[in-house]
């Protein structure tokens, strides 16, 4: 009886360990940040000094995923059709060749915009323009958010240490400019509904990610918003239509179907995805078991979004919300676009140091900050999808707060 006793106190200490975390104290989340940011800086640093001629010391070009865009850029510039696979790849591989290395063109026709100043760039030019700038867009979207937190806590620190931030950088990716827009938007739609919908018209570059925002946006009754950013989307698909042509489209749907076997079978690699859809595939779940959980997931997402926000006012939390389900939303997610979590982070954060951390938030915090530095190695070699867990936890853990806040 007495082992029991002990055995029972020991899992209650266990669990309250986990759900209150009072030992995360200022100090030691002021630690751990520095950390992180000293490990991040240090890994780009070492990755392009160990580098020859803009090959890194694993064989695979600076700035990875970037080439697609550049590539992209430079065929808009010699009017090609970057959507025609076969062009895309021969051009692809006349500046960087390598066995197995290609990176393909899903974007849609709007993205193309975005892609044709590129074109007139050497590569790392290019590369260096395209992060520095989309970098500088991204931490100025997060410091609206940062401000209003109150975290006492440099802003430059919690980017540098946040783990997605440098797999974004090494990657060249579009996540950055996503984010961005999704998170500079969300948070001036009280204030500027105007230019709050133009910056959502303008994501539709990546429409994955815009999933809930309908929603909410119906939800909460912000109608210039919404008229606003289908203007935008309107406006800025004309004027790819004036740039390239109206097969530039019907050419599009043709890759966004090779990009759905991609994704389907594996040809991107589970691993690298972080979706419940591509957990269970990575876990031997058949295709069919995979899509329909997916499909639950992205419905009770969806639901528990619009029960939240249902004739509700627009809020910081609300906006937090839909930007912490975002990534649930859509099976096609990769751990650079894990960025997008710093919104819902630091909102919760915030409530946290002003109203008192709640059970399990704290938690939730640690989980969903640290698990993009392991989510792509565990699962490669281990085979353990961490992400969509962690991507739940913060999800549900920001709905509690905000449904628990007084209207």
């Amino acid at each position: 009886m007495d082992f029991a006793a002990g055995a029972l106190q020991t899992g209650l200490m266990g669990a309250n360990f986990l759900k209150r975390m009072d030992w995360l104290n200022a100090p030691r989340v002021d630690g751990y940040l520095r950390l992180f940011a000293v490990l991040n800086v240090a890994a780009i640093v070492w990755l392009v000094a160990t580098s020859h001629g803009g090959i890194d010391i694993n064989g695979y070009l600076l700035g990875s995923d970037f080439i697609s865009f550049w590539t992209t850029g430079h065929m808009l510039v010699d009017h090609a059709n970057p959507y025609d696979g076969a062009a895309h790849i021969l051009a692809q591989r006349t500046y960087y060749s390598a066995e197995g290395a290609y990176t393909a063109f899903y974007y849609p026709p709007p993205f193309l915009l975005f892609c044709w100043p590129l074109g007139w760039l050497a590569y790392f030019p290019a590369l260096g323009l395209w992060v520095a700038t989309t970098g500088v867009f991204c931490f100025a979207a997060i410091h609206r958010w940062c401000a209003k937190a109150e975290l006492g806590k440099p802003l430059w620190l919690l980017f540098a240490a946040f783990p997605a931030v440098p797999i974004v950088v090494t990657h060249g990716q579009t996540a950055f400019l996503v984010a961005g827009l999704l998170g500079l938007g969300a948070w001036l739609v009280p204030t500027r509904p105007l230019f709050a919908g133009v910056l959502f018209g303008l994501a539709t570059i990546k429409p994955q990610f815009g999933l809930l925002l309908p929603l909410v946006l119906l939800a909460t009754g912000e109608w210039r918003v919404i008229a606003s950013a289908a203007f935008t989307a309107l406006a800025l698909a004309a004027v790819s239509v004036g740039a390239f042509g109206p097969d530039a489209w019907a050419d599009w749907l043709g890759a966004s179907a090779r990009a759905q076997t991609a994704m389907a079978y594996g040809q991107i690699g589970y691993g690298k995805m972080m979706s419940p859809f591509a957990a269970l595939r990575l876990l031997g779940g058949p295709m069919t078991v995979s899509y329909a959980v997916q499909g639950a997931v992205t419905l009770a997402v969806a639901g528990l979004v619009l029960k939240a926000s249902w004739r509700k006012a627009w809020t910081p939390g609300l906006a937090a919300l839909t930007l912490a389900g975002a990534p649930l939303a859509t099976p096609y997610v990769l751990d650079y676009d894990m960025v997008i979590l710093a919104f819902p982070m630091l909102w919760l954060a915030g409530e946290g140091l002003k109203n008192g951390f709640r059970n399990g938030e704290r938690a939730a915090l640690f989980v969903a900050f640290a698990a993009p530095a392991l989510a792509r190695p565990l699962a490669l070699y281990l085979y353990v999808p961490i992400m969509p867990l962690a991507m739940l936890l913060l999800f549900e853990i920001v709905r509690r707060r905000v449904v628990a806040a007084p209207d």
